[in-house]
């Protein structure tokens, strides 16, 4: 059984260009921009439309949140936010989270940030945590994000039919998970 506080004191992890450090207060002019980047919104389906104050306040608690680890994902180059990556929802008995990730806009896609973050992310999971299962939901039009997650070895487990709607119009989303030793 993993401790349900397990990241009370949460690690940074260090990549070849990136820098995954703990989310907060300091970080609030990246999540900003991503919250209100429309290209992020429709892959992360982001509805809500957030203050300031929100965002300020969501910040201040993550240092608070021991059983869940939230990274703000830094380019090693020039320090600059590209984004965040999380996992949430700890099962300490069956030792499974959730994964997500969220990139701060098309400047910054396709340029491997997502691929190393989530591989740095999940091998850390399962081979320093202890999880025995990580899994993510991704909307069915974001193949991009399919891919990163195949290559790393999340294998689709199943189908939520039309649990996803944007600018009127009905998606499917995609169960996938990785399974330690396999």
């Amino acid at each position: 059984m993993i401790a349900p506080d397990y990241f009370r004191d949460q690690v940074t992890l260090t990549t070849p260009n990136l820098r995954l450090e703990p989310l907060g207060p300091q970080h609030f002019e990246g999540s900003w921009a991503a919250v209100h980047d429309p290209e992020s919104r429709r892959l992360t389906g982001t509805h809500a439309t957030f203050t300031e104050e929100q965002i300020r306040s969501w910040l201040a608690t993550r240092a608070d949140a021991h059983d869940r680890a939230d990274w703000a994902i830094i380019r090693l180059s020039d320090d600059a936010y590209v984004g965040e990556v999380v996992l949430s929802d700890l099962d300490p008995h069956t030792e499974s989270m959730s994964f997500r990730i969220s990139l701060g806009g098309a400047s910054v896609f396709g340029k491997g940030y997502g691929s190393e973050a989530t591989k740095a992310v999940v091998d850390y999971g399962l081979q320093v945590v202890g999880l025995h299962r990580i899994s993510l939901e991704v909307v069915d039009y974001n193949t991009r994000a399919q891919r990163v997650y195949e290559k790393v070895g999340f294998h689709a487990e199943g189908l939520l039919r039309e649990a996803w709607y944007w600018d009127g119009e009905w998606s499917d989303v995609v169960v996938m998970a990785i399974v330690a030793g396999h």
